[in-house]
C-alpha cells in the first residue's frame, strides 16, 4: 500500500491532519494544472480550494484502484470546468500556460535550454521557440492537448491517462504521437532558421 492511500484511510478513520499531509503534498500541482485551464489568476486559488473540499467530502468514495493524485487531477478538471461554465467562460489555456513558477519544475516547456554561448541572439531565439511551442500548443485540439500535458507535464503513465481520458492506451498514444508531430511541424522551421544563422 502507498503512502497517500494510508494516509487517505487515516483522513477516513477521522485523522485530520492525515488529509492536510495530502493538501501540502499536491497542492502546488494542483495549483500549477488549473493554472493551465484557467485565464483569471484571483481564481486558481478558489478552485484548489474548491477542489481539496470536494476530495475530502469523497474521500470515502476512494477506492485506490487508480493513484490518488489521478483521483484528485480528476476532480480539479471537473471543479474548474465548473466554475468557468458558471463564469460564463471558455475552458481555454492561458499565455502562461507551460511557465512554471517553481525553479524545480525540471518538466515546464519554458526550460527549453539556450545555446551554450549564451548571446542576446541565442536568448532570443530560445525565447522565441518557447513562444512558439506555447502557441503550438494552444492551437492544438482540446484531447491532443490534454493527452500531452498529462504525459509531458504532469509525468502520468499512459495507464492513468487512459483512465482519466477514458478511452484506450492506443488512442492515448496516438493522440501524444499527433500532438508531438503537430507541435514539431510548427517548430521545426524555426529551429532550421536558428542553425542556418549560425554557420
Amino acid at each position: 500500500m502507498d503512502s497517500d492511500t494510508l494516509l487517505v484511510e487515516r483522513a477516513v478513520a477521522g485523522d485530520q491532519g492525515a488529509f492536510e499531509l495530502l493538501v501540502i503534498k499536491y497542492q502546488r500541482r494542483i495549483q500549477r494544472l488549473i493554472g493551465r485551464m484557467v485565464r483569471d489568476v484571483d481564481l486558481v486559488e478558489d478552485i484548489a480550494q474548491e477542489t481539496f473540499i470536494r476530495a475530502y467530502r469523497a474521500l470515502h468514495q476512494f477506492r485506490g484502484d487508480a493513484q490518488f493524485y489521478t483521483w484528485l487531477y480528476r476532480i480539479s478538471v471537473n471543479t474548474a470546468k465548473k466554475f468557468l461554465l458558471e463564469l460564463k467562460r471558455d475552458p481555454t489555456v492561458s499565455e502562461n500556460a507551460f511557465k512554471s513558477d517553481s525553479e524545480d519544475d525540471e518538466t515546464s516547456w519554458s526550460g527549453i535550454e539556450s545555446i551554450t554561448d549564451e548571446t542576446p541572439e541565442s536568448v532570443l531565439a530560445a525565447k522565441e521557440i518557447a513562444i512558439a511551442v506555447n502557441t503550438a500548443m494552444d492551437a492544438l485540439p482540446e484531447d491532443l492537448r490534454q493527452a500531452l500535458v498529462l504525459r509531458e507535464i504532469e509525468g502520468l503513465t499512459y495507464e492513468d491517462i487512459s483512465e482519466l481520458m477514458n478511452c484506450p492506451i492506443g488512442t492515448v498514444r496516438s493522440r501524444i504521437f499527433r500532438a508531438r508531430e503537430d507541435i514539431s511541424a510548427k517548430v521545426k522551421p524555426m529551429l532550421e532558421k536558428q542553425t542556418t544563422k549560425r554557420w
